[in-house]
Formats: C-alpha cells, structure tokens, sequence
C-alpha cells in the first residue's frame, strides 16, 4: 500500500509556527519546540499510513488526530492527506469551529 502525502494548508501551517514561536520565546530555547515536532511528526506517521483510525470530528469529512494539549484536523482527499489545522486545545472550541467552515 502506498503512502499517503501529508500537505499543510496554510491556515494550519500558520497555527504551528505560532504555538512554536510562543514555546521558542517562552522557554528561551527551541527544546520544546523540536520535542512537539517530533511528536507531531509520529502522529502524521500514523496518519499518513491509516487515516481511518483517527476519529471522525463533528464535521463532515474532517479527521483529528490528538495529541495531549494539541489536535490535528484533517481531511483525506485520495492520496492526499490535508492538514487543515493545528489547534491548541486549550483555546476557545469556537474559534476552532470558524476556522474548519
């Protein structure tokens, strides 16, 4: 079975470099940072090669993969895997919701 290519929207792309830049500044150091894109390189593993195994979110078509204190809202497009957004899941679920529509 072929793997699956992960693409990052732009919106979502945004959202990780601001929740690493806010680690890099807050910390003094890009420790963090560089262990949370580990992580998140794991979870886009597992995506990548079984996007089924991750729930179906309230919306149609859209996929989240959690990780602790962030999430990964994604859609499947064929071969494609789209990242639609890196979410802190400690913010407000409602700005969430205006960013998937």
């Amino acid at each position: 079975m072929a793997q699956n290519t992960i693409i990052w929207t732009q919106t979502a792309s945004k959202q990780l470099r601001e929740v690493l830049s806010f680690w890099n500044k807050r910390a003094h150091s890009n420790r963090f940072s560089n262990k949370l894109l580990d992580k998140i390189d794991q979870r886009l593993t597992l995506v990548a090669s079984f996007p089924p195994e991750h729930p179906q979110s309230s919306l149609p078509e859209v996929r989240v993969a959690a990780m602790n204190h962030y999430s990964l809202f994604f859609k499947v497009k064929g071969d494609r895997i789209m990242i639609i957004a890196f979410w802190d899941n400690r913010q407000d679920p409602k700005k969430l919701l205006d960013i998937l529509k």
